[in-house]
């Protein structure tokens, strides 16, 4: 496992087991397998390169209740967002999957072998404990929540994976990195202090003047990392949105920011998906997190008022500050000034 002077322990599951690929790939040709839905695709990535860290694989039983009930892992460790892999029982029973089986599991895509997951244990969510407690109510207004009804499998299995293969992307290659690729483009720039900044959106003017602010602020350089995983429908696709990134970088001052793309399945879970940004900004190597406002929020209600209060994330990141070993960088809203042609946090 690769070490860095920032970011903590990295659980690179391709570099832990590299050596061992051949076999790997040998034996999950013979191995019943369960093909991915785009969001397990996400997760899977993530877990295996390191992002995830310092998961190893999905969550167990004892780990998914523990992170719903405590936004920890047993050991006492923060983890804010359950990650599972959910599978219909009937196929379980029809590929004979118990505690103790080995599972490939495939790419959608092309049907690669990704990774073989030694199963743990098999178990049934409560879907409306999870909604509750993990995204603030039972409301499938919430994407999330309606995700959980309508799209998860009624089985979820937990166990520890070994990387087979890692899943290609064909679009902006250059620009997907890996937590250990970011790293070392830190490390060969010697950037030593890096604001980290998630986005799904396309960027303006704003976002550069506060990712700007906060660099000089903290004399640091920029990370811009959006998600190009699954986010929120209605969301402008990933394509559109890589082109105005790439077409805003050069705005920023010469040698101040980098772009990196996050394949991420955001769950648009305000507070609880604020803290995990911050964990996954760390594995990549940040020392420093932007939190605007209502980060990761979702939008309305089926009352018609906000899921989450404006600065809920930035309060629940906070709390958490001493142990996420990453700064957080919380902003207000920037406002125009037409007079002075600039931006100002709306609070001054």
């Amino acid at each position: 496992m690769a070490n860095a002077p920032h970011g903590g322990v990295l659980k690179d599951l391709h570099i832990r087991d590299e050596p061992i690929r051949a076999a790997l790939q040998a034996e999950a040709e013979s191995l019943p397998f369960v093909t991915l839905t785009e969001r397990q695709l996400c997760d899977l990535e993530l877990i295996l390169n390191g992002g995830f860290s310092p998961l190893e694989g999905f969550l167990t039983q004892a780990e998914y209740t523990s992170v719903v009930d405590n936004l920890r892992l047993p050991d006492g460790t923060l983890w804010s967002v359950p990650i599972y892999l959910d599978v219909d029982r009937a196929e379980l029973d029809r590929l004979g999957v118990a505690a103790g089986s080995r599972l490939t599991l495939r790419d959608p895509r092309d049907d690669q072998p990704l990774a073989i997951l030694t199963v743990s244990d098999l178990y049934q969510p409560d879907r409306a404990v999870e909604a509750e407690k993990v995204y603030g109510a039972n409301d499938q207004a919430h994407p999330a929540v309606h995700y959980l009804f309508h799209s998860t499998r009624d089985t979820y299995v937990g166990g520890k994976l070994q990387a087979v293969n890692e899943p290609q992307h064909y679009d902006y290659v250059a620009i997907r990195r890996s937590p250990s690729e970011v790293r070392a483009l830190f490390r060969k720039l010697n950037w030593t202090r890096v604001v980290a900044f998630q986005t799904r959106n396309p960027m303006h003017r704003a976002h550069r003047e506060l990712t700007v602010r906060a660099a000089r602020m903290r004399h640091a350089n920029v990370l811009i990392q959006p998600v190009v995983g699954l986010t929120k429908p209605g969301d402008i696709d990933h394509f559109t949105r890589v082109r105005v990134y790439q077409a805003i970088m050069p705005k920023y001052p010469n040698g101040m920011a980098q772009l990196s793309l996050l394949p991420l399945a955001m769950r648009m879970g305000g507070p609880r998906e604020a803290v995990w940004h911050a964990i996954i900004r760390k594995n990549f190597g940040a020392t420093h997190f932007i939190v605007g406002r209502d980060h990761a929020g979702p939008g309305k209600n089926s009352q018609g008022s906000d899921f989450y209060g404006p600065y809920e994330a930035q309060d629940l990141v906070l709390r958490y500050r001493d142990e996420l070993d990453i700064e957080v960088v919380p902003f207000q809203m920037l406002t125009y000034l037409p007079d002075t042609d600039e931006y100002q946090p709306i609070n001054e």
